[in-house]
């Protein structure tokens, strides 16, 4: 299912229209990207939670050349599942 095949979903069952329902998607996506951006974790309850975690700067070795590398750190964004949504999948 790609995005706007969710939107149409979204719109079907909550008898919003396309454009409302594309809407309240966009705006949910960028609420989350900005609270993720602050440090904030976004809970869910029933479907999960979506957070971000640190990952440290590093060396790597390339293995062609047997070369090492700094990677940088970075911030990287994650979701754990909720009990609702593993129940779901797994009927």
């Amino acid at each position: 299912m790609n995005k706007q095949e969710l939107i149409a979903k979204v719109a079907e069952k909550s008898g919003l229209t396309k454009g409302q329902a594309q809407d309240a998607m966009e705006a949910a996506i960028e609420a989350i990207g900005e609270a993720l951006s602050k440090g904030d974790e976004v809970r869910l309850i029933g479907f999960g939670t979506f957070l971000v975690t640190h990952r440290p700067e590093r060396d790597v070795r390339i293995p062609g050349t047997k070369d090492t590398k700094r990677v940088p750190a970075v911030n990287v964004p994650k979701f754990k599942p909720g009990k609702g949504l593993k129940d779901t999948v797994n009927k």
